[in-house]
């Protein structure tokens, strides 16, 4: 069978069957599109206004998550000894389920965050799941996550953290065929 032909059978097999939820990886989308929220292309925002964006427009950003997400809440407060840090966005995934926790950053994708959402999946594991749930899942949304040193950074943690873009807009055509053309590029030569 060709690479075409795998790719064909892969769509098949996904319209057929429908998107399964097996794993965590599997709840998680790359990248994330929030043209929903309406906010300028070209202006600079703090993470404050996308999560309160976001939190307006919660019914959408669940689409937008995918299936079996409930909607916890914002800045979840928890405590190390006397100091207080924040979760800026708690879901629960009931298919999976496990608690996913999102941090927002409107930067690129920095080593810091990856050890602040571990920090926070570590304390829920121990203080907030009840012993059906399974461990949490952390999602860190930035604008950008390319960086060759996140592969070190994200790597070799035993919690499930994910780095995803998002975009506040839908690209053009020109800009979607490219990625599109990317993603079938990187998929033909894994399978060689």
């Amino acid at each position: 069978m060709s690479n075409g032909d795998v790719n064909k059978q892969k769509v098949l097999d996904l319209a057929l069957k429908g998107n399964e939820i097996a794993n965590p990886q599997d709840i998680v989308k790359d990248p994330y599109v929030f043209e929903f929220l309406g906010l300028p292309e070209d202006k600079l925002m703090m993470e404050s206004d996308l999560e309160e964006a976001l939190v307006r427009q919660i019914e959408k950003f669940l689409l937008e998550l995918g299936k079996g997400f409930m909607f916890v809440g914002t800045q979840q407060r928890v405590t190390f000894g006397n100091v207080h840090y924040y979760v800026d966005m708690v879901f629960y995934n009931k298919i999976l389920k496990s608690y996913v926790l999102i941090e927002l950053k409107t930067i690129k994708l920095m080593p810091e965050a990856v050890g602040q959402l571990n920090m926070y999946l570590n304390y829920y594991a121990a203080e907030v799941n009840d012993e059906d749930d399974n461990p949490p899942i952390g999602l860190i949304l930035c604008t950008d996550k390319g960086n060759v040193d996140m592969q070190y950074a994200l790597g070799g943690l035993n919690n499930n953290i994910f780095a995803s873009k998002y975009v506040t807009y839908m690209p053009d055509k020109e800009q979607l065929i490219a990625q599109v053309e990317a993603v079938l590029t990187a998929n033909s030569k894994e399978h060689k």
